[in-house]
């Protein structure tokens, strides 16, 4: 059996959860293959609303397998809470939920880290969630991380007083100390957790599991547009939040992926820093972000709001290889007398493009927005043309 992928296509913040909460039970295995606690997957089971931030969102059925692939970087005591959580609700999560033990550890340190960095960027701040992923995907390809499987390890407590070491250097570069000391207990008491936990190579149970003929859904967090090679870089994650990401991120061969489930809002929102050509700054970006209830699930940060982006949409199609296009909280436009649409985006010297430029030209553009009625037109030629739809 295939791999679907299931991928956010803006800025994160599409609505995947409720996609999943749809899908999830039409398959064997949700495997979740990069990013960490800086997402939120917010569903709502048997009535009542769950925010996910690393467990994998099939856990509400007892017959899904929930794999927690090695692309993720894991934050312990964020972890445990969550499961908690689960459990506190009467959900039976301990037969089906498997963590590879390959994923990467988040420590209080790669925290604070991120803290810091954060400040020292000044006025060019990433608008990180400051949850360490950062740090922790920067040891991951320095190759002086922990991994979930070095809980297992006599020598782990070791290994974490050499790797908080090196980050206290770091640390001490920008005239500041680390401060963990407050958040160790919790942190070991959850390692402690962790080790009851089902840690294996998951790159193997998947491919067996493949073997069997069981559909699995891959589920990634944030979106396209935050991709770390092809999103509006520098102000992106720290992962491969592409189809491509779902491979690497779980140990499956490209060749086992059939369906791509793209996810879209029938507008646009972003947190954080970074480029966002349909961004509007007035009443109308204010009157999106209450209608549409656009807080983070995570964080609560109000989002920046504005206009569907099809340049950007388009590039993140082509990225992903699409097959299916789900577009969300299309009737918080309802209330809009006119709904506007960039279509393509004007350059600094004049010239016009449907193509998704880099980060030095996006930020100097202007959309060239059209109205609903031209835009609507614009969509029945490309179905035709190009294949795909709104």
């Amino acid at each position: 059996m295939p791999v679907d992928v299931l991928v956010g296509l803006q800025w994160g913040d599409e609505g995947k959860g409720k996609i999943v909460d749809v899908l999830a039970p039409t398959y064997d295995v949700v495997a979740r293959f990069q990013g960490g606690p800086n997402a939120g997957h917010t569903l709502f089971f048997d009535g009542v609303k769950h925010v996910l931030h690393q467990v994998p969102s099939g856990i509400f059925h007892p017959h899904i397998i929930n794999v927690v692939g090695n692309g993720v970087v894991l934050d312990p005591v964020v972890f445990r809470g969550e499961l908690q959580k689960l459990t506190d609700r009467g959900i039976q999560w301990g037969n089906n939920l498997f963590i590879s033990q390959k994923a990467q550890l988040i420590l209080p340190s790669h925290r604070a880290l991120d803290r810091i960095l954060e400040e020292a960027r000044g006025g060019g701040k990433i608008g990180s969630t400051l949850k360490g992923i950062g740090p922790t995907y920067q040891d991951k390809v320095g190759r002086t991380g922990l991994r979930v499987g070095d809980v297992l390890l006599p020598d782990f407590k070791e290994r974490y007083t050499e790797a908080v070491a090196r980050h206290a250097q770091l640390a001490a570069f920008y005239k500041q100390d680390l401060e963990i000391e407050a958040h160790e207990d919790e942190f070991f008491s959850a390692i402690e957790f962790l080790r009851t936990l089902q840690l294996t190579n998951t790159e193997y149970l998947l491919n067996d599991l493949l073997q069997q003929q069981k559909r699995i859904l891959a589920e990634g967090a944030q979106g396209a547009m935050l991709d770390i090679d092809f999103g509006t870089y520098p102000f992106v994650t720290s992962s491969s939040t592409i189809v491509a990401g779902a491979c690497t991120g779980l140990g499956i061969a490209p060749h086992h992926i059939d369906k791509v489930y793209g996810i879209s809002k029938a507008y646009c929102t972003r947190v954080g820093s970074g480029p966002f050509p349909t961004e509007l700054h007035d009443e109308v970006g204010e009157q999106i972000r209450q209608a549409g209830h656009e807080f983070g699930s995570t964080t609560g940060r109000p989002r920046r709001c504005g206009w569907v982006d099809l340049p950007a949409l388009r590039y993140s199609i082509m990225l992903n290889g699409v097959t299916e296009i789900h577009l969300m909280k299309a009737d918080v436009l309802d209330e809009f007398d006119e709904i506007r649409v960039c279509t393509h985006y004007q350059l600094p010297n004049g010239e016009t493009t449907d193509q998704f430029p880099d980060y030095g030209t996006l930020q100097n553009v202007t959309p060239v927005k059209l109205p609903t009625s031209h835009c609507f037109r614009f969509q029945i030629r490309h179905r035709r043309t190009q294949g795909w739809y709104f």
